[in-house]
């Protein structure tokens, strides 16, 4: 600790995460609903991949970027969800510099790339319902492929931003993050210096990250409606509302908490509802992916008893 009373975290090694220790009788529940929802993610979204992968009719750009966003939730709960299970099995509350240090960079940068992701796959449901005659050329597997680097690097580079921003942050004296995982908020909490600057940035990128992704993709569905209402197939409205409807849903599953947590300066945030509020979005909305996108989908059921030999 030098003169000011100011400490780096680094010195003292280790954070304490909060979490919900402040609620120690839902504890042993929340750890049973969280490893019950976690498992469902690996199960569901691994399911995905794999299929995708095995069955050739599956082989679409629509598939491609499912894939990419079940690989996706799988390191995004990944990167905190054993790490709360812990945590709440045991008194060990603890998580060292290193560990939050990396778990703030990798939280961050899957969020970001997910809302990147997010916009790709409204533009590919675009092109396949507003120009089906070009949507072949317009979604080659090589922009398809570029279009998935492109997410996954805007993530990573956006969160080495504020992962440096963050930890540059004197801290003051205590350690205890009232959180369930390293986010940038909740260590913003512990600095005793001015952090209005880091603040800002996080407003900024977090509104270039958020609210345009989330501007495209309402663009995106909208052209679809327009398309989609022009349309004289019954048969063909249903499968369109029934696919874009699933994507929308999923959307405001990840969108919707994400504002609430980033869109307002961490003063502003009610530390306990935004713990309920990101434990939503880490563990809920990566297991319902699976259901809202594929498991409902009349390819995927055919395709799941073709494999099987039920038909």
């Amino acid at each position: 600790m030098n003169d000011d009373g100011k400490v780096n975290a680094s010195s003292e090694g280790y954070f304490v995460l909060v979490g919900f220790s402040n609620w120690p009788h839902l504890e042993v529940v929340i750890f049973v609903v969280v490893l019950i929802f976690y498992l469902m993610t690996l199960i569901g979204n691994l399911f995905i991949i794999i299929l995708s992968y095995l069955d050739s009719h599956l082989h679409t750009p629509m598939y491609f970027f499912l894939s990419n966003l079940s690989f996706l939730d799988l390191c995004y709960t990944t990167s905190s969800i054993p790490q709360l299970l812990v945590n709440l099995w045991g008194p060990e509350k603890t998580i060292s510099y290193a560990g939050c240090m990396i778990q703030l960079y990798f939280v961050l940068a899957l969020g970001t790339t997910e809302c990147v992701l997010l916009v790709v796959m409204s533009y590919d449901r675009y092109a396949a319902v507003c120009r089906p005659l070009h949507y072949t050329v317009l979604m080659h597997p090589r922009f398809c492929h570029l279009l998935a680097v492109a997410s996954w690097v805007s993530g990573f580079t956006n969160s080495a931003l504020h992962s440096s921003f963050t930890f540059w942050v004197p801290l003051c004296g205590h350690r205890q993050v009232d959180h369930f995982f390293c986010e940038v908020p909740a260590l913003l909490r512990l600095s005793c210096v001015d952090t209005h600057a880091n603040e800002l940035t996080l407003m900024i990128t977090s509104s270039i990250f958020v609210l345009i992704p989330l501007i495209l993709i309402l663009t995106s569905y909208g052209a679809i409606v327009r398309a989609v209402l022009r349309m004289q197939s019954t048969t063909g409205l249903q499968k369109v509302f029934g696919t874009c409807g699933a994507h929308l849903m999923a959307v405001s599953l990840f969108f919707i908490p994400a504002m609430c947590i980033y869109l307002q300066p961490p003063s502003g945030n009610s530390q306990d509802q935004g713990k309920f509020i990101a434990l939503f979005y880490t563990v809920v909305t990566p297991s319902l992916n699976p259901l809202i996108y594929t498991l409902r989908n009349k390819d995927v059921r055919g395709e799941v008893k073709r494999l099987m030999g039920w038909e």
